[in-house]
């Protein structure tokens, strides 16, 4: 493996493949899309999303001693419905006043080139599991006012019952109101934290 030295610059190259550079890149919130697809019905696809996120990718100079932390607040989703937002959010399904937070921290990482798998413990409803996330680096900018953001993107596919999280309703005709497999699908935008 070739490295390219750009300890000045925010991104460096490692084997023709451009890549963010060692330091610790702290999520912006307001331009993070964490969002989680179920389906009603079993056919009509359901969108929401989380709005409170905070935590940080740290690059290592190694890719794959990098590391990801994030904490989700459960009560911060929406899904376009109010009334939708509390079921959601009550005892039935996440149970935000006794899980307020949602966590992932990786535990391992195998990234070739821009993209690689992050495999970590996500913890929801009080139950850890093991996740692996299909990431990719979208790209580099510096914004108007001199900061470094990188962006990524992830996706995965999770059993919610695999978390506790069991609500339904059987429909008449067969099948079930709520999917339990839910796609997750993250775009991160990340700000390069100034020593």
């Amino acid at each position: 493996m070739t490295t390219t030295p750009t300890s000045a610059t925010p991104t460096r190259t490692i084997d023709g493949t451009t890549v963010p550079a060692v330091g610790t890149w702290e999520i912006d919130p307001g331009h993070t899309d964490l969002a989680f697809i179920g389906r009603h019905f079993m056919v009509t696809k359901v969108r929401g999303r989380f709005t409170g996120v905070e935590g940080a990718v740290t690059i290592a100079e190694n890719m794959a001693d990098s590391r990801v932390d994030v904490t989700i607040d459960m009560a911060s989703v929406e899904s376009g419905s109010d009334v939708r937002d509390e079921h959601i959010r009550s005892a039935e399904l996440f149970d935000v006043a006794t899980y307020p937070t949602a966590t992932f921290r990786s535990t391992h990482v195998d990234w070739r080139g821009d993209r690689g798998t992050v495999t970590g413990d996500l913890t929801i409803h009080g139950v850890t599991r093991q996740v692996p996330l299909d990431v990719s680096f979208e790209g580099y900018v510096r914004d108007p006012w001199g900061g470094d953001r990188a962006m990524f993107a992830a996706r995965t596919r999770i059993n919610r019952e695999d978390f506790g999280i069991t609500w339904n309703v059987a429909l008449e005709a067969g099948g079930l109101l709520v999917s339990k497999e839910v796609n997750i699908e993250i775009d991160l935008e990340t700000v390069l934290a100034r020593a």
